[in-house]
């Protein structure tokens, strides 16, 4: 939090950035899929940049900004459907093919959580810190991600 005395300056914000951007743009991808999530993203840090005197001073800025693209999104996203990119087997043989499309049909927090926690290799409390929920709430999106996703791909335990 900045001191009432101090101005606002472009480097608080550039430092701000260099650290949310990329968190933002995991987070926002996982949950709107890559394309969406690239203008969401840019949407949540476009408007965090207009209000950066109030969302400095916030507890959760990044937080705050997920839910700011994630909504902006929201009016686009009802006429196209999350795009999880597909896999191109040839490329990319590790990955099993149908999971693009198992990923889709996740609920959008499970989604969020498996892809954050699992692809992006975030800490449950730093996913429950973005989310604004506790970290067992985290942990059973998770679980129960990951158990449809094996339901649905027809994996075993």
């Amino acid at each position: 939090m900045r001191d009432v005395e101090e101005p606002i300056t472009v480097d608080s914000f550039e430092v701000f950035f260099k650290e949310a951007e990329p968190r933002l743009h995991d987070a926002l991808s996982a949950c709107l899929g890559g394309e969406l999530g690239r203008e969401a993203t840019a949407d949540a840090l476009a408007y965090g940049w207009e209000n950066w005197e109030r969302v400095e001073s916030m507890d959760n800025p990044i937080g705050f900004l997920y839910v700011v693209g994630r909504n902006q999104a929201r009016k686009v996203r009802r006429t196209r459907r999350v795009g999880i990119p597909l896999v191109e087997v040839s490329r990319l043989p590790w990955i099993e093919p149908g999971l693009p499309g198992a990923l889709s049909g996740l609920p959008e927090r499970q989604r969020v959580v498996v892809t954050l926690v699992y692809g992006f290799e975030w800490t449950l409390a730093e996913v429950a810190e973005l989310l604004g929920v506790k970290k067992t709430t985290v942990q059973n999106h998770a679980e129960r991600g990951l158990s449809r996703l094996r339901s649905n791909l027809g994996v075993g335990v």
